[in-house]
């Protein structure tokens, strides 16, 4: 073991304490049965500040911290643009999406996609994000945590991952998405706290204890490359990060499918009390997103100053954590846990809420509401099982898990932003053009994959999402639909916008306008 007494102490406290006020929030009201609105989505009563904690801890996790950070030490501060530009996207969504999707008062995506189109498409699809979430982004998690315990405690990954999905479980399972969102706050703050510690001692440790702008100062100069955010065609690292797409091309495609369409990402805002509250969480979230890079990525650049011959670039991360003193270690490794069991118990709430709400009731009609909470429970259960059996052979094979995942979805990315996009905005889109994009966005991935290899990924989700567009369209106008889509009128739907939100993506915008122009 290769923590000390007073860091497992840290550890301790920390997870009883969680534990603890995920029991109490998990409480129920005398002679009232949880239904799914309760489980699933909170009773629709999430307040702004829990809304954004949760969407930043849902999001910040196992592959986002060990593996962007692996990421940095591998490519540098470029990787920074998957943070950054989401902040911008995430005040997008709060605008012109959030307010679609609250006024349709629906529980999940599947669902959305069901009223602009028709059973067909809300089956496929959920079926499809099922198996991403259960293949793609839970096993990511487990492996990289377990991998994570490994190397700071000794304890081998698979028992670290059996201990991850145990503390997620044990806090989420019971209270549902409530439990999940307000846990999450006390989440966030030790995240973010721990990350800066973190970030302040590596910066101070690379300047031989001459403090954090020295050491900043010092990894400018010694490595220079690894601060170039615009990416030259020379570069090693360009077909993973394709020069100026990061701002104008497939990025744009990547973050919204994530922040606008992705199921354990936006349920928070689902459940929130009104479309004001929502907004004012996603402007919260954006300003974090801004910060993650601090506490992510520059410790992986200062790892290769002070950990130059690492095996893996995944490795940065948990060397780091080595690097902290007694104390400061537990609190920094109780930070990552944090990251890493707050995204499973999100994940796993939303595996449910699919499963159950777009899946299990459409074949089981008639049951009680205790009938569909105890399934989506079991749901939870069974996908982490899978998880934990299929991590190892899927992910064991990667040093940068952050980018596999990355790629992974792009595959179908630019097919599921076609079809929620024309779903939303023309009101013509039919079944057969959205399943026409689903299909042309798989295709068209893997041809120009491999009749195109030296094509950046970036750059290709940018050509098929416009073959999609055209495919969408144009199977839409030969194949019209039959019945009219149930969602609401656009015109019934208001995007207004309150001043101090026009004003928090002002500020958000002159960050980024200012970051990209120092480091361009």
């Amino acid at each position: 073991m290769k923590l000390a007494t007073l860091d497992i102490a840290i550890i301790a406290i920390y997870a009883i304490g969680l534990l603890l006020v995920a029991l109490w929030i998990s409480r129920s009201e005398k002679n009232h049965e949880r239904n799914t609105e309760d489980y699933f989505l909170a009773s629709k009563a999430l307040p702004w500040w829990a809304i954004g904690a949760s969407l930043i801890a849902s999001n910040i996790s196992a592959e986002q911290i060990i593996g962007m950070s692996g990421s940095g030490y591998a490519i540098g501060l470029a990787i920074a643009s998957y943070e950054w530009m989401a902040a911008i996207t995430l005040l997008l969504v709060g605008k012109y999406m959030l307010p679609i999707f609250l006024k349709n008062k629906i529980f999940t995506m599947p669902q959305y996609l069901e009223q602009c189109f028709d059973s067909r498409v809300k089956t496929v699809l959920a079926l499809f994000w099922l198996a991403v979430y259960v293949f793609v982004n839970l096993t990511a998690v487990l492996w990289l945590g377990g991998l994570a315990i490994q190397t700071v405690t000794g304890i081998d990954w698979f028992t670290g991952m059996m201990m991850l999905a145990i503390f997620s479980t044990a806090y989420s399972l019971y209270g549902g998405l409530k439990a999940v969102a307000y846990t999450d706050i006390i989440q966030v703050v030790l995240l973010v706290f721990g990350g800066l510690i973190l970030s302040y001692l590596a910066l101070d440790a690379v300047s031989d204890g001459a403090g954090v702008i020295a050491g900043f100062g010092v990894l400018t100069e010694k490595l220079p490359e690894h601060f170039d955010m615009i990416l030259s065609s020379d570069n090693p690292a360009y077909m993973s990060l394709p020069g100026i797409s990061v701002l104008v091309g497939g990025m744009w495609i990547m973050n919204l499918s994530y922040w606008g369409f992705n199921q354990y990402i936006i349920q928070r805002a689902l459940a929130a009390k009104d479309i004001r509250e929502a907004q004012k969480g996603m402007a919260f979230a954006a300003y974090l997103k801004l910060l993650v890079p601090v506490i992510v990525v520059l410790p992986g650049i200062a790892a290769v100053v002070l950990y130059p011959n690492l095996s893996a670039p995944d490795q940065a991360y948990p060397s780091m954590i080595e690097l902290m003193p007694v104390g400061i270690k537990g609190l920094v490794f109780a930070a990552l846990v944090a990251a890493i069991v707050s995204s499973l118990a999100s994940m796993t709430n939303s595996i449910s809420t699919i499963f159950t709400m777009d899946i299990y009731r459409h074949l089981k009609p008639a049951k009680s509401q205790t009938h569909y909470v105890f399934v989506g429970r079991a749901a939870t259960l069974v996908s982490l099982v899978i998880a934990m059996i299929m991590a190892e052979p899927l992910l064991g094979k990667f040093d940068q898990a952050f980018q596999y995942i990355q790629e992974f979805t792009g595959v179908f990315t630019p097919g599921i932003v076609v079809i929620f996009l024309l779903g939303m905005f023309w009101r013509k889109a039919s079944p057969a053009g959205a399943i026409a994009a689903a299909l042309g966005s798989a295709v068209g991935s893997f041809v120009l994959k491999f009749s195109w290899p030296t094509l950046p990924f970036m750059d290709r989700m940018s050509v098929v999402f416009l073959l999609c567009l055209g495919l969408g369209v144009l199977v839409s106008l030969l194949r019209p639909r039959t019945q009219p889509s149930k969602t609401v009128d656009l015109s019934q739907v208001s995007f207004a916008t309150t001043p101090s939100f026009n004003l928090h993506t002002a500020i958000i915008a002159i960050i980024l306008i200012a970051l990209y122009t120092t480091w361009w």
